[in-house]
């Protein structure tokens, strides 16, 4: 019997204000990487700019929906990295986004409409420049190569728990974690 494994992994971000565009630059890797060692088939790889709209609509019916995105924090660590594990009955606020409406509106929407994932896990990378400019700053850079594996790493567990019927919810003692290295 073959598992439907509906995972969708969602680089939030502007490629065009250097550390903002952390989530697509971890995609890009991640893309990079399945040339040689594909992902499960059903895992979706997406870049968004932060659309509440358009996150909604990749994550929507997803039993795993894995975001990568930039954040702010005073004062800022550029480069480390905040781990945020929900599950539908959970929803703190998210750490700050870059953006100025998306993934905490996105949230929000998506929990009033009934379309959040079964799991929702975010990776938010604390930036040091988003100005406008391309490429990120070394710090921040540094992040993308242990974020892909850390992505990779949950496709695998939620894969293996799957398999084994445990629930994405159950498997997960580490549900909620500020900055840890990655």
């Amino acid at each position: 019997m073959v598992q439907s494994f509906r995972i969708t992994v969602i680089g939030v971000g502007n490629t065009f204000r250097h550390d903002d565009g952390i989530g697509p630059a971890v995609v890009q890797r991640l893309r990079e990487r399945a040339l040689g060692r594909p992902l499960p088939p059903s895992v979706r790889l997406a870049d968004c700019e932060g659309d509440p709209g358009r996150l909604i609509a990749l994550w929507d019916g997803m039993e795993l929906a894995v975001v990568v995105d930039a954040a702010h924090a005073e004062p800022g660590h550029p480069g480390r990295v905040h781990r945020i594990s929900l599950t539908a009955s959970q929803l703190p606020p998210p750490p700050t986004s870059s953006h100025g409406l998306g993934l905490g509106e996105a949230l929000q929407l998506s929990d009033v409409l009934g379309r959040l994932p079964r799991r929702l896990l975010v990776f938010a990378v604390e930036g040091a420049d988003r100005s406008i400019g391309t490429g990120l700053t070394p710090a921040v850079a540094k992040a993308v190569e242990p974020l892909a594996n850390a992505v990779e790493a949950e496709i695998v567990r939620h894969r293996d728990a799957t398999a084994r019927g445990v629930s994405s919810s159950d498997r997960s003692a580490r549900s909620d974690e500020s900055a840890q290295e990655v």
